[in-house]
């Protein structure tokens, strides 16, 4: 599979949320330490939300706390929707805060667009499949994932099928979707519809009528699975290594692919792509952490700690969440988008989405 499953809101103590004001440290709030040469010891991490646990036992918690205790490098992190991170880092251009920007497609390649990142090919990214990196380095997969809904296991019994049977009215105020061109997983929501439906217009035909049920804008996927698992909603989207991370502590939570009614159920890699930020204030301590992301040791965490898979071709994982999720993906057909059509034309299709639904 050519990328895998997929994860993600900030422990309160650990990491400041998307918008905050300040940049909080994680596992520290004391003031960064300077190495021997006078340079802060510290590199700012702005992320698409899902591989960090409000428990602290997510993928980036582990790897992140490894990476202190080898390096002494402290890891500020801010996250929130894959869009609010990029806007975020266009905002900050002239006085740039962050040193690494981890999001999903096509936000990694609007914020190359933008001159956001700078050329950087961390250790190990030579076994990472050159779909899932960029050709001239500015930025590469470090965990793989996949695009999926979840539902309420509970309050339904078993997963719906079809993107049709959403229509049903007894979806009515409980179904609801993050905001496409702001959240990673609300886009996909675009990409996987436009494909399944055969083009934009059918598209947007089908989303128009699923309106009547969404309860309404969501900046964060990671929101959704909460409100599943209690019955607020009995149908969101999400992904996988999210959600399968979530899974664990919220037992009312499926996980499901639609299909276009008579079809196959389909989904699309989402891979959390990083990349070093132009003029990055750390930089040199962004590109340690990027090999780090990609060492061998985080890689074989991905699947065990974060419900993902890795990015490395190399890394093979055995454990039993690999196992689960590779059982969860069969049957499952996958296509590869057209990421630089989406990205060129990613503002039309959040229009023509806005037109449709009247958001």
């Amino acid at each position: 599979m050519p990328r895998a499953l997929l994860l993600r809101t900030a422990a309160a103590v650990t990491c400041g949320l998307a918008l905050a004001a300040t940049l909080t440290a994680c596992g520290s709030s004391s003031t960064p330490a300077s190495d021997a040469k006078g340079g802060e010891k510290v590199v700012t991490v702005y992320s698409a939300d899902g591989l960090k646990s409000d428990k602290g036992d997510g993928w980036y918690d582990k790897v992140f706390a490894d990476f202190t205790k080898k390096t002494g490098i402290e890891v500020k992190y801010v996250e929130g929707g894959s869009g609010e991170m990029v806007q975020r880092a266009v905002r900050e251009k002239t006085n740039t805060q962050a040193d690494v920007l981890i999001t999903l497609p096509p936000f990694i390649q609007q914020a190359d667009g933008k001159g956001l990142l700078q050329a950087y090919s961390p250790q190990g990214s030579d076994e990472v499949n050159g779909a899932d990196k960029a050709a001239d380095a500015k930025w590469t997969s470090v965990v793989n994932n996949y695009f999926g809904f979840v539902y309420n296991k509970k309050e339904l019994g078993s997963a719906p099928k079809t993107w049709e049977e959403l229509l049903d009215a007894k979806y009515k105020g409980k179904l609801q979707y993050s905001t496409p061109g702001v959240a990673g997983d609300g886009t996909a929501v675009l990409v996987k519809s436009m494909h399944d439906f055969g083009g934009k217009d059918q598209a947007m035909d089908y989303l128009k009528k699923l309106q009547a049920n969404n309860v309404g804008p969501s900046s964060s996927t990671s929101k959704l699975a909460p409100k599943t698992d209690k019955g607020e909603l009995l149908v969101a989207n999400g992904d996988v290594q999210m959600n399968f991370a979530q899974s664990k502590s919220m037992p009312n939570l499926g996980i499901w692919f639609p299909a276009k009614d008579g079809g196959k159920p389909t989904t699309f890699a989402l891979p959390y792509a990083a990349g070093l930020v132009a003029k990055a204030p750390h930089a040199e301590n962004g590109k340690k952490l990027l090999d780090h992301l990609l060492g061998e040791d985080a890689q074989k965490l991905v699947s065990e700690v974060g419900g993902g898979f890795p990015a490395r071709t190399d890394v093979k994982p055995t454990d039993a969440n690999a196992i689960e999720l590779t059982k969860l993906m069969t049957g499952v057909e996958v296509f590869e988008p057209d990421w630089a059509d989406i990205d060129k034309n990613l503002t039309g299709y959040v229009d023509a989405w806005k037109s449709a639904t009247g958001s």
